[in-house]
């Protein structure tokens, strides 16, 4: 397991991220898929938590195999998706993910948002409070970010709002700026498997950290198309982008899923009111080979067909011919 807490910092107040948040994940969702990948919403509806109130829940499946390095594409089937399922209660959010064919894997992130320059050090005393975990800060305007995400519309360094007069990031802005709010994001990532852990847990995290500044950079930068919308607003654009993705990424069956499979709980799971993550250092049962099941005997090479009148017909078959039957996995 690798925990890691991001602070990332906005020139916005908590009650107008609200707004902008859901604007920027389904625009950016929309910008990043394609055909075949991307992000296809399952499930957006209203939640209701017996200790966090009234807030949404959202289900979606990411398809991003070709986004692997060379490495993990070498064992991972043709097509795979990672399940993301999200409790927001803002400005309280649980987001839990879970691979479409590896039980041992999974992201946990729980976020705190507040009107601060990130000064909070103890935002996360009830959840981790006793755990080691290293704190990063993310800055929208200076850190680097991957060429392939660049333009310069979204580069905060020289980019003002219209609307709200705030931009023009220069270094050290985070000291200075009014107002300014702060995400804590407190990521658990776990891959339990014996000579890949250390490397997948690191190479999660720096996804995971590339995913935070590019995301809290465009909603600032997009600040000026959805500044003025109201939460029915927003919604609607959410539902209507949605529809749009769908659409453009295709439906299509995964290879194979365990999304709908049931596995203990880790020690360490989402709060008591949401559910947890399904984690297992055990294959599930369905992929379990009984130890007493016969081994079956080798495919013949011929295959020898009756003829009525006593002739007989040989169809030579390939050596390495097998028959495959589609999945059809049931999803919830």
């Amino acid at each position: 397991m690798l925990l890691k807490e991001y602070r990332i910092c906005m020139p916005l107040t908590v009650e107008e991220y609200r707004i902008g948040q859901l604007y920027m994940i389904s625009k950016h969702s929309h910008e990043q898929s394609d055909r075949g990948e991307g992000v296809e919403v399952v499930q957006n509806e209203p939640y209701e938590d017996p200790v966090h109130g009234k807030g949404q829940f959202t289900e979606k499946r990411v398809y991003l195999n070709s986004k692997l390095p060379s490495w993990a594409r070498a064992v991972v089937p043709r097509i795979f998706y990672v399940t993301e399922k999200a409790w927001n209660y803002y400005p309280y959010t649980v987001t839990e993910y879970t691979c479409s064919f590896l039980p041992k894997f999974s992201i946990h992130i729980e976020t705190k948002y507040e009107d601060n320059n990130g000064s909070n050090d103890n935002i996360f005393d009830d959840e981790a409070k006793d755990l080691e975990r290293e704190v990063c800060f993310i800055d929208i305007a200076c850190d680097e970010i991957p060429e392939r995400h660049y333009k310069d519309s979204e580069d905060l360094r020289y980019f003002q709002s219209e609307k709200t007069g705030r931009g023009l990031l220069k270094e050290g802005w985070r000291d200075t700026q009014q107002p300014i709010m702060c995400s804590y994001k407190l990521v658990t990532v776990k891959f339990e498997v014996w000579g890949l852990q250390t490397r997948v847990e690191q190479f999660v995290h720096k996804v995971v950290r590339d995913v935070l500044l590019l995301g809290h950079r465009q909603a600032f930068a997009w600040v000026d198309e959805w500044y003025d919308m109201t939460m029915d607003e927003v919604r609607e654009f959410e539902r209507a982008t949605q529809e749009a993705t769908n659409k453009k990424i295709g439906i299509f069956p995964p290879a194979i899923s365990i999304s709908d499979i049931t596995l203990p709980s880790s020690t360490r799971s989402a709060p008591s009111s949401a559910p947890s993550t399904p984690l297992s250092t055990d294959a599930p049962e369905f992929l379990a080979v009984p130890k007493d099941r016969p081994r079956k005997k080798s495919a013949p090479e011929t295959l020898t067909l009756p003829d009525p009148g006593e002739n007989y017909t040989t169809l030579k078959l390939p050596n390495n011919f097998t028959s495959h039957k589609p999945s059809d996995p049931k999803q919830k």
